[in-house]
């Protein structure tokens, strides 16, 4: 049996976070211990868009939480607490569900795990806009290259840069040579 399959059975073929029944996606859990169905949850395009993407989320969509926060399964337990902490800021009602979910010690410790990398700082460009892995960017103004006489001018697309463990900084080849530029003196394209 597939996860797919396995999840489906055990969620009645609806989202595991809101219940819907249409355009349903398997979403393994950040920091899970491995990708097995139990680490993994059945989710509906909205909900998965909205997880993916925090800063499109509806606070509205997410009432549902206070209905899913009580389901047997940890992977669900672990997206719901989380999705909940996100909003604590947004809205009164969602501190009230955190406060009052109840998880084992060992599913705690998973959710906010999960928590201390989602807030982890994040490479920004010039504008603001996070950077990803495999993006395009331009850099806004001319740069020295250390340790020699060149300069990477203003204009200069690096394509499909690379993160590094400094959020300031980005990994690409630019002018034939990989290195690493400044995060804020690109701009994503």
């Amino acid at each position: 049996m597939t996860i797919e399959q396995a999840l489906k059975q055990r969620s009645d073929s609806k989202c595991e976070l809101c219940a819907s029944d249409s355009n349903l996606t398997v979403h393994a859990v950040a920091a899970s211990p491995d990708s097995s169905a139990g680490n993994c949850v059945l989710l509906c395009e909205t909900c998965h868009s909205q997880i993916e993407n925090p800063e499109i989320a509806d606070t509205n969509h997410w009432r549902c939480l206070n209905d899913s926060m009580w389901s047997q399964v940890p992977a669900v337990q672990v997206l719901a607490y989380r999705h909940l902490t996100r909003l604590t800021d947004k809205t009164d009602w969602a501190q009230d569900l955190v406060e009052m979910m109840y998880m084992e010690d060992d599913v705690k410790e998973w959710a906010d795990k999960g928590l201390v990398d989602d807030n982890a700082e994040k490479p920004r460009d010039v504008n603001g806009v996070e950077l990803k892995k495999g993006d395009d960017v331009t850099i806004i103004k001319d740069l020295p290259i250390k340790g020699s006489n060149n300069v990477i001018k203003q204009g200069t697309v690096v394509r499909g840069i690379s993160l590094s463990d400094d959020p300031k900084l980005v990994s690409g080849k630019a002018s034939g040579q990989s290195m690493y530029i400044i995060a804020e003196y690109c701009r994503k394209k």
